[in-house]
């Protein structure tokens, strides 16, 4: 019973540790210190920090996961239930917009997707499937736009679900380089293309 209930006690601290750092990397700058400043939050040592997780990269991969967690429940299924190409955008936008106000959070995942693709990264998986589940909200509302007939049918879903990943992952870069990069304004450049292309041409432009 007593080791179980010191397992207990275990989870529900490394809990408290996944909670606390959202907070404290969400805000952090470009060259936090991580793991101390996420110790100091909790009142341990880094070294006591660790003692919850297998190494830093898991400390590291288990913070994104639990911040895609929050990401999903909050703003994610606006751009699966979207039922027309403006609320698509927004759903989209939504999500960059958010993004802009946790600057720490977007350097740790751009730094921790950038060594993921090996294998046995700790956050390999967890990249494979973010990738995987952010796309199928996507391609949900895809589908749905080109069921209302605001997007060319030819359009292949699950292509665009890749290129708006790409835009999210190339503007968030570009940001942490250049502060003062829209984010935004990117969003609304790559929809309004689209907006376009659906559009049937004019008599002046069939001739």
């Amino acid at each position: 019973m007593a080791r179980a209930g010191t397992y207990a006690k275990g989870v529900a601290r490394r809990e408290e540790i996944l909670n606390k750092a959202l907070d404290v990397v969400g805000q952090a700058g470009p060259s936090a210190a991580y793991v101390k400043d996420i110790a100091d939050a909790v009142g341990l040592t880094p070294a006591g920090l660790l003692h919850y997780f297998d190494s830093k990269d898991e400390l590291f991969a288990e913070i994104l996961r639990r911040r895609n967690e929050v990401n999903v429940e909050k703003f994610w299924p606006q751009a699966a239930e979207a039922d027309c190409l403006e609320n698509l955008r927004r759903g989209y936008l939504d999500i960059m917009t958010h993004n802009a106000t946790v600057p720490g959070l977007v350097q740790l995942f751009m730094r921790v997707a950038a060594d993921s693709p090996a294998p046995g990264h700790p956050a390999h998986a967890f990249f494979r499937a973010h990738g995987e589940e952010l796309r199928g909200y996507f391609v949900r509302g895809i589908k749905r736009v080109q069921d209302e007939g605001e997007l060319d049918p030819d359009i292949d879903p699950e292509m665009l679900a890749r290129v708006l990943q790409a835009v999210a992952d190339g503007l968030q870069m570009q940001w942490m380089l250049e502060p003062d990069v829209d984010m935004a304004a990117g969003v609304d450049t790559l929809f309004s293309l689209l907006v376009r292309s659906t559009r049937p041409p004019t008599e002046s432009s069939a001739d």
